[in-house]
């Protein structure tokens, strides 16, 4: 076997074979003819030459090229894990601290380009103008907190099917990052936000006037059932500015990275079909698993359980 011996991307090296690196590209020939396309046209397409190829192909691998082969596959193998989501400090991250491996960012990023591995990123957008706040803010965007259950957010967001759309609502802890409560519905009501609170309740137990829900003025938060349901719960309730999605940036970050990995990837037939998916993505794989670089490159699960630990032991 040799470095990049596989290239799961379908297609993607053959529309630029001139951005990858010629080794990768005689890897790509070897893999096409294994599928009965002929060498001459594979080097054709590829922009090599049949005698380099010939070469490539005739000569042991070195003792690196090896450690090359086996990295790609494993980065191969986490970059799949994270519905092809993942950049390089995020698979870096995965490959030394979940498998152990002892390999610096820089090679990881190299691969990654050879091999045209890439992770999806955002797009920054442009701060719109906001009006003046109609109630106070608790939080004043200092979102970093020492312990869990000290700042919750909570936000609304949206996402066409081809039923017609459908909304979550959901509650995060900003202490570990991790979805707390969320719900989903047809409509996008009272009962959605206080559904999604209820459910971040029944899950943390927060202890009465020790915790802040902070949220926008849309007209479900600002609702009498919705307030009247907070106090019941022994919650502090927050507003930002109207207007301003700086003021909730952490719960936007959440739907940034939601919209890029999940509801953008394709699109959506039934509401029950994206329902599904929303939960699954949440609870099975952004929790549990995805990687934050805020966290130390852990999930947010693993945040939650390492702080837990270390307060055990001391």
């Amino acid at each position: 076997t040799r470095a990049g011996e596989r290239d799961t991307q379908a297609g993607g090296g053959l529309l630029r074979p001139r951005e990858r690196a010629p080794k990768i590209r005689y890897s790509l020939v070897h893999e096409l003819a294994d599928n009965d396309i002929p060498v001459a046209v594979a080097c054709r397409v590829l922009g090599v030459s049949r005698s380099g190829y010939t070469d490539w192909f005739g000569r042991p691998a070195s003792i690196r090229e090896q450690r090359n082969t086996e990295l790609v596959k494993m980065i191969r193998e986490i970059h799949e894990e994270s519905r092809r989501s993942y950049g390089s400090p995020r698979v870096h991250a995965e490959l030394t601290l979940g498998r152990g491996e002892q390999v610096s960012r820089k090679r990881v990023e190299r691969l990654m380009r050879e091999a045209g591995i890439q992770g999806i990123y955002r797009r920054r957008g442009r701060r719109n103008p906001v009006n003046e706040p109609t109630e106070e803010d608790l939080v004043k965007r200092a979102f970093d907190v020492q312990a869990p259950d000290l700042l919750w957010v909570t936000d609304i967001t949206e996402h066409p099917t081809e039923e017609g759309k459908l909304y979550c609502a959901a509650v995060l802890d900003c202490f570990s990052r991790r979805i707390i409560g969320h719900s989903i519905d047809i409509r996008q009501t009272t009962k959605l936000v206080v559904d999604a609170m209820a459910a971040a309740v029944a899950r943390r137990k927060p202890a009465k006037d020790a915790t802040i829900l902070h949220s926008d003025h849309g007209t479900q938060f600002t609702s009498w059932t919705f307030g009247k349901r907070l106090r019941d719960a022994g919650l502090l309730g927050s507003m930002g500015t109207v207007g301003d999605c700086f003021d909730n940036a952490m719960m936007e970050s959440f739907w940034g990275s939601m919209q890029l990995e999940l509801l953008d990837t394709r699109k959506w037939q039934t509401r029950a079909e994206l329902a599904a998916a929303v939960f699954e993505w949440i609870e099975c794989w952004y929790n549990p698993f995805r990687r934050h670089s805020s966290l130390g490159m852990l999930s947010p699960v693993d945040y939650e359980e390492r702080h837990r630990t270390s307060n055990t032991t001391t």
